[in-house]
């Protein structure tokens, strides 16, 4: 066992060693799929956001650098925002910082990301109707360096920072054009189709599953413009992705290391035998993950971890402000998406998921229950009173569950249970459900995760014991994201409900991105009035109690079913490689800080 060390810089007087190479074994499954920042639903992923993209093309605001949860000026784009005396407009000046073709960043860079936003919205995943930039009444440039947005009403201005400026990624001007030419998407929105036509052209087809076209992004001369502190310089057949220092990257950020390789793993199993052959040497990983289910002792905390089983490493939990769930598809035309439009039906599922257990003996104390939609941890007072100290209104109990289903008008003395009361009064089953209708639908969920699978397998197990039927199906990661995406009503909207062992990282944990309607990140198309009135009230004003009641409503009617939260990984470090940590509580990774010493 190795004792676990602190990734400090200098803490035996050398100096940071300007060179050398970090190999990093990615999780299995998520290959990076788009290099273009304005990601679709299907696509918002840690992977090809946070592990990718954000290497390369820096958002206006960086945030959690210093490990907490908040924006890191000196790394960001854009100065502080000034407000108006009556708080509808803010107004934000961009550093003179540099692409790597010599442009400076400018207010035309956040006005072409913007005007992408204003039509083409719906293509992006964390686009809300109603919210950024439709609450705008107004919005353009003051000066060369300085843009302002003018809102339909107050907001809350923590809000506005950490939700609403945070979606925007300036973008060059050298990709403001289409195949003819130039054009003007930061000046004229009827440009904007024509330019994301030419742009998600260079991109290639966001669902093919081959690395062909990705092998063309590093010598394109769209996506070889950069502002970040990374440019990449390979991507190949085999899904091998080296990004190499970008030399004219502004930031004080600048990388140490020569390159930053990423490697594809496609399993669990894999990973853990390549980081015991340690971590020098050819092939060698010096970054990599602990999967938990090969995590052979207990956690003091998910925050700390436990006794470390690989020698050379050092053991860093990156525990992360998120959120876990199981989507449930509200657009599946058939019975399927009326059976989840039922409250009782997901109450039901969420009570036959043995959270405590699953923390205990599949997660080995790395994971926490997770009880609504605000994270439990880090600990904070944003965590209604009611969840903070247990009153959890799902609490595992299949029993409850089979009463709660046989009070809706299901026979549970079979598995799958039975509609026998079909209609929508009191004691039926509900709108589109007939009667004989199985209790039954398919959780496909990504393979090559152990621990994963045991979940899903305890799910199924107790939930049988309720008369509820769970069909599983492993399916490769960046697979299963794409073929079970969000979609509208109809006959190619049919899957059911997904697990891609992930969730949803927060900034600021209202539910606008999540669960408003039509909202980018409302994977399943979840719909309701009462949801959406008290969400509203979340991003209005910074009285809590408002965030308390939305939270304590979304843990009741659960429009998705909450899962075990557990750090996104429990990274293996070379002992010889430091600028490591803080873990950054977003989610993100920062190369461009890791480090040798010199000898």
């Amino acid at each position: 066992m190795t004792e676990t060390t602190t990734g400090s810089a200098r803490q035996d007087g050398r100096k940071p060693k300007r060179g050398g190479t970090v190999t990093w074994a990615c999780a299995p499954g998520f290959p990076p799929a788009v290099i273009f920042p304005f990601t679709p639903a299907e696509r918002m992923g840690t992977r090809n956001v946070l592990e990718f993209q954000a290497l390369m093309y820096s958002t206006l605001y960086y945030f959690g650098s210093s490990g907490q949860p908040e924006v890191d000026y000196a790394r960001s784009i854009a100065e502080p925002a000034q407000w108006s005396d009556d708080g509808l407009t803010v107004t934000v000046r961009v550093k003179p910082w540099k692409w790597s073709n010599g442009e400076t960043l400018c207010a035309d860079n956040v006005l072409f990301w913007v005007n992408l936003m204003k039509v083409k919205g719906d293509r992006y995943g964390e686009y809300v109707p109603g919210y950024f930039p439709d609450n705008l009444t107004d919005y353009g440039k003051r000066s060369e360096d300085t843009v302002y947005f003018t809102f339909d009403k107050a907001y809350s201005q923590r809000w506005v920072l950490m939700n609403q400026l945070s979606t925007i990624t300036p973008l060059p001007k050298a990709w403001d054009r289409t195949a003819e030419g130039p054009a003007n998407a930061s000046g004229d929105p009827a440009d904007v189709e024509a330019v994301y036509a030419y742009l998600m052209a260079e991109q290639g087809d966001i669902l093919d599953e081959g690395n062909a076209a990705r092998t063309r992004w590093p010598d394109s001369p769209i996506w070889s413009v950069v502002s970040g502190p990374w440019r990449l310089k390979s991507y190949t057949l085999e899904g091998v992705v080296t990004f190499v220092p970008n030399e004219h990257h502004s930031g004080p950020n600048k990388p140490y290391l020569d390159e930053f390789r990423q490697i594809p793993t496609f399993s669990d199993e894999e990973q853990y035998e390549m980081l015991q052959k340690g971590p020098r040497g050819e092939g060698a990983i010096q970054v990599g993950y602990l999967p938990l289910s090969f995590a052979t002792e207990p956690a003091e905390s998910p925050d700390k971890g436990g006794p470390n089983p690989l020698d050379h490493y050092r053991l860093v939990p990156q525990t992360a402000y998120c959120i876990r769930y199981i989507s449930l598809n509200y657009n599946n035309p058939t019975v399927r998406g009326k059976l989840f439009a039922q409250p009782y039906l997901r109450q039901a599922v969420q009570l036959c998921l043995d959270q405590d257990s699953a923390v205990r003996d599949i997660y080995q104390g790395y994971a926490y229950r997770q009880n609504g939609p605000v994270p439990m941890f880090p600990k904070t007072d944003l965590v209604s009173p009611g969840q903070r100290e247990g009153a959890w209104p799902l609490p595992f109990d299949p029993d409850r569950a089979r009463q709660l289903l046989e009070a809706n008008g299901w026979d549970t003395s079979v598995t799958p249970a039975v509609c026998v009361r079909p209609g929508t009064g009191p004691g039926e089953a509900g709108e589109g459900i007939p009667a004989g209708t199985p209790l039954t639908f398919l959780l496909r969920y990504v393979e090559g995760r152990p621990a994963l699978t045991r979940l899903m397998q305890q799910l199924r197990a107790d939930a049988a014991k309720a008369g509820i039927d769970v069909r599983l199906e492993e399916v490769y990661g960046s697979v299963l994201v794409a073929e079970d995406a969000p979609c509208e009503a109809g006959p190619d909207c049919l899957w059911e409900a997904c697990c891609w062992n992930g969730g949803w990282v927060f900034h600021q944990p209202t539910g606008e991105i999540l669960f408003s309607t039509g909202a980018g990140g409302n994977f399943g198309h979840w719909s309701d009035a009462r949801a959406d009135e008290l969400i509203a009230k979340t991003v209005t004003t910074d009285d809590i109690q408002a965030l308390y009641e939305y939270q304590d409503y979304i843990a009741e009617q659960v429009p998705v079913i909450f899962t075990p939260n557990f750090p996104i990984r429990l990274f293996e470090v070379s002992e010889d490689l430091y600028g490591f940590e803080p873990i950054n509580p977003f989610g993100m990774i920062a190369p461009e800080n890791w480090h040798y010493l010199e000898d």
